[in-house]
């Protein structure tokens, strides 16, 4: 037996097609320890596993017969937890209990070794036996605080590799283990010892110095960075509950001709219900009476509502924007759109590519070195006929100075003050792993419909026939279209009360399904709607057919309007640009970006819109899942892709796409889906977010550098027996000093359209 990914029992047959399985991974540290619990699942017959460290994921294919427990104690036996992950499908950030455990240690951690670390580098607080007093407040920081490090290197070294925790672990491992010999055994627990306030490079007696502060300062920074970067990474699954709870929560059925209202679980294949006007369709269906218009943005992206009549399909979760209809479920549940979204959001999330830790990769190297430069060290000093003392001090010394407290802050402090700076701008950035995209951006692809575009339907065009007063048509016919609920009613209505005031009331209003309205406005008869049907009843001035024509050609909807019986003209409303497009995209291209336009929307308004803006590729016409394969294709090719979107349809590409921006005023799924959110409603935004996300990862490299450097400049004092405890303690200071000051220059960050430097950078060629 075995649980599928919506926790169903499935039987178990020889023939049966293998299926598709999520573990939920537990106390992986890095991303090589992600490669180590994907090699061991792969081992296991039939098993083909992807891990993901930033989610923390496995996803695999499986026999049908395989039992969920084999897979799990796979990977217990290297070393890490994991468990399916129904149990915890809605689990928060605070509910998490690893975050929880990491929240503990990091506060007692810090109230412990503030009182060391003074002590230590104060000498008026060294008061007698104050040695034994750190020792007891420090041990429980490196024993306790400390064990995920302690462990995770255990494993580390089990598979014979380095990362950022075995430095941790050997450094301050080396440095508690010292400063108890020094206590009990030299002379550092002597009444009246002291650290010496001195920077000067000299040889020292180790048996009389501590450095409790060092390894109860780097465990404490460390622990810091540790619980920011687990706090961002816990917002991975709530897209899909975003996306889950978008769809209606009851349903009116229609059972024997009454309305009978029901919690949507109990809606079942073949019911038929009833939606009414503003309402959610409740699931996939068939229309088996009315009519109306239904906006379906949020699948398809299409900017103009769809009109619907009897034997027309619907999808759930879309919005009846029209009038009153009875439709007949054809999918509920799992089988529906909605749910099939959901899916292709998982399925992106699962499959995005894996981002290690800087500091791992600098680890992997400067870990064997150091233990060698130590080894070497103990090995010279008693090649050289000094005491085992002396030899061992200076070896210990080396592993100590080696673990720089520098590395946790090295990347939280830059992503605090950079996320802060994005969020005065606007910008939203979820987390460390989202920087390492930005780098390597080549390609960015924008969704239309409320990105590009308002994303809401404007009058923009009023085209009269000969004689007509333009006043007068604006007036009687917004008069008409005021009495309808239909989106481009509404935007007729609206810009004729902005343009010539208070409307006149419709008398006898007729909405002619699918084709029209028409009614009695001041004594005149009013017909507005396709030229079809305004052919019927009169006919129609050539050079109106035209400008009808080319409005349509351009991407615009054109509504004709006929007065007692006379066209008079044509209301051509479109979903408009928005004013800071055009310099959003020269700004990509600044950027070094290859702008692609995405849409759902139909091939003429796409085109025109690509025109507009600057953007020479233009894919139209695509359902989500056919957004997700655009962004796919595009990764097949060797691009490196960023997706801005602000539906729901462009939800499953943000999650695909290398890096995902979302636009805020848009869905909460495609917010939650993305790696960034631009509050502004600017497509400007996207470019600076891209900016300031290769910025701040170009601070926390140079963080990094230095945070290794300063320590590895120190190691030849070590190994030369002349650090002592100021000197150690200096170090660890001073670096993350600067680490600190280097962060906070990120405060000065500027919008391009605040920074004229940007504005005038060239923008490279239009094939970009």
């Amino acid at each position: 037996m075995i649980m599928n990914r919506a926790g169903a029992t499935m039987g178990t047959t020889e023939s049966a097609a293998p299926v598709r399985l999520e573990l939920k991974i537990d106390g992986m540290t890095c991303a090589s320890c992600a490669n180590r619990v994907e090699r061991k699942l792969n081992k296991l017959d039939g098993v083909a596993a992807n891990v993901n460290y930033a989610t923390e994921k496995a996803a695999l294919t499986v026999p049908a017969d395989t039992d969920p427990q084999t897979l799990i104690n796979a990977v217990e036996e290297a070393g890490y937890g994991a468990r399916l992950p129904e149990a915890d499908r809605a689990e928060t950030a605070e509910d998490d209990p690893e975050l929880r455990s990491l929240r503990q240690r990091l506060i007692g951690a810090a109230v412990l070794s503030i009182p060391v670390i003074l002590m230590a580098m104060i000498p008026a607080l060294q008061f007698d036996y104050w040695g034994f007093a750190s020792l007891v407040l420090a041990a429980p920081v490196i024993v306790w605080a400390g064990w995920p490090f302690h462990r995770a290197a255990w494993l580390n070294l089990r598979h014979g590799a380095a990362t950022m925790d075995t430095l941790i672990s050997v450094g301050t491992g080396a440095a508690f283990v010292w400063s108890v010999i020094a206590l009990f055994l030299g002379s550092a627990g002597e009444p009246g010892m002291t650290h010496r306030f001195t920077l000067t490079l000299a040889p020292t007696d180790g048996l009389s110095n501590i450095y409790l502060e060092v390894a109860a300062g780097v465990i404490t920074f460390i622990l810091f960075g540790r619980w920011v970067e687990k706090r961002s990474k816990r917002q991975a699954g709530a897209a899909l509950r975003a996306l889950l709870e978008l769809g209606a929560k009851e349903v009116t059925l229609l059972r024997d001709g009454t309305e009978v209202r029901v919690p949507i679980e109990q809606l079942a294949v073949g019911d038929s219900f009833v939606v009414r006007p503003g309402e959610k369709i409740a699931t996939d269906g068939v229309i088996i009476a009315g009519s109306s218009a239904v906006d379906v943005s949020m699948l398809t992206g299409e900017s103009v509502p769809v009109e619907v009549a009897e034997g027309d399909p619907v999808s759930g979760a879309t919005i009846n924007a029209g009038g009153r209809v009875v439709v007949r479920a054809t999918r509920v549940g799992s089988d529906t759109q909605l749910a099939q979204m959901a899916q292709l959001v998982e399925d992106a999330q699962s499959g995005k590519a894996q981002v290690q830790r800087l500091a791992d990769r600098v680890s992997a190297i400067f870990v064997p070195v150091v233990i060698a430069i130590a080894v070497a060290t103990l090995g010279g000093w008693l090649g050289a006929g000094f005491p085992v003392a002396d030899a061992f001090t200076a070896a210990v010394a080396v592993l100590i100075i080696a673990c720089p407290c520098a590395l946790g802050l090295a990347t939280p402090t830059a992503l605090l003050v950079g996320t802060g700076r994005g969020a005065q701008l606007g910008i939203l950035i979820k987390g460390p792993e989202v920087l390492e995209s930005t780098r390597r951006v080549d390609t960015i692809v924008v969704d239309k419909t409320g990105t590009v575009t308002e994303g809401r339907m404007s009058l923009t065009e009023v085209i009269t026939g000969t004689g007509v007063d333009r006043q007068r048509l604006l007036r009687l016919a917004g008069g008409l279209e005021n009495a309808s609920e239909h989106p481009i009613a509404r935007a007729i209505a609206a810009a004729a009360i902005d343009q010539v005031g208070e409307l006149p009331t419709v008398v006898d209003f007729e909405n002619l399904a699918g084709r029209g309205v028409r009614g009695s406005v001041d004594g005149t008869q009013v017909l507005a709607g396709r030229v079809s049907l305004i052919a019927e009843s009169c006919e129609v001035d050539p050079v109106l057919r035209d400008s009808l024509a080319r409005a349509e050609r351009t991407g615009g909807t054109a509504i004709m309007v006929a007065f007692d019986g006379a066209a008079v003209g044509v209301l051509v409303v479109t979903d408009r640009l928005k004013p800071t497009s055009v310099e959003a995209v020269a700004q990509f291209r600044r950027l070094g970006l290859t702008p692609v336009l995405l849409t759902g929307d139909n091939a003429a308004v796409a085109a025109q819109v690509g025109a507009e803006v600057g953007i020479d590729r233009v894919i139209a016409e695509v359902l989500p899942a056919g957004k997700v394969e655009v962004v796919r294709g595009l990764q097949a090719g060797g691009r490196v892709v960023a997706m801005v979107g602000d539906g729901v349809n462009d939800a499953p590409a943000l999650a695909q796409a290398d890096l995902g921006l979302a636009m805020g005023s848009g869905t909460d799924v495609a917010i939650e889906a993305a790696d960034i959110t631009l509050v502004r409603n600017d497509l400007r935004a996207a470019g600076d977010a891209i900016r300031l996300s290769r910025r701040t990862l170009g601070t926390i490299r140079a963080n990094l550098f230095w945070a290794f450097a300063y320590n590895t400049a120190a190691i030849p004092i070590a190994a030369l027996g002349l650090l002592n405890p100021m000197l150690a303690g200096a170090a660890m200071a001073l670096s993350s000093v600067f680490v600190v000051t280097n962060s906070l220059r990120l405060r000065g960050f500027r919008a391009a359209s605040d920074d004229p430097a940007q504005a005038l950078l060239p923008v490279p060629g239009r094939d970009g």
